[in-house]
């Protein structure tokens, strides 16, 4: 029994997912697959942010595919666990800007 809401093989199965929507899933892929294209970053670049915005939106699927297509694309350990720390950071941050938002609150509510 799987006790995951994740199941690592439905990663393979990414490619079927114009199965109930053709036409919008072949946009997507005509969309993604431009997007990883060599431009005004390399596609090695673009690895290594995919890996980092992977982590910030917690995508089980996307960490497994950009973990293993950054180190194919050279990235060391402590080069993709720096982007991580990276992500980790933003997300930190944006939650804690967030708090400004509770400060004025409670400041309106406490006159």
């Amino acid at each position: 029994m799987n006790n995951s809401y994740y199941n690592s093989d439905d990663l393979k199965k990414f490619g079927n997912i114009s199965g109930f929507q053709k036409n919008l899933g072949e946009k997507f892929f005509s969309y993604y697959g431009e997007v990883f294209k060599d431009s005004e970053l390399t596609a090695r670049e673009k690895s290594l942010i995919a890996l980092a915005v992977a982590h910030a939106v917690q995508c089980p699927y996307c960490i497994d595919a950009y973990s293993s297509d950054a180190f194919e694309k050279g990235w060391s350990e402590a080069q993709m666990m720096e982007a991580v720390h990276v992500a980790c950071a933003i997300r930190g941050g944006a939650s804690l800007v967030h708090g400004v938002q509770m400060m004025n609150k409670v400041k309106e509510i406490a006159m």
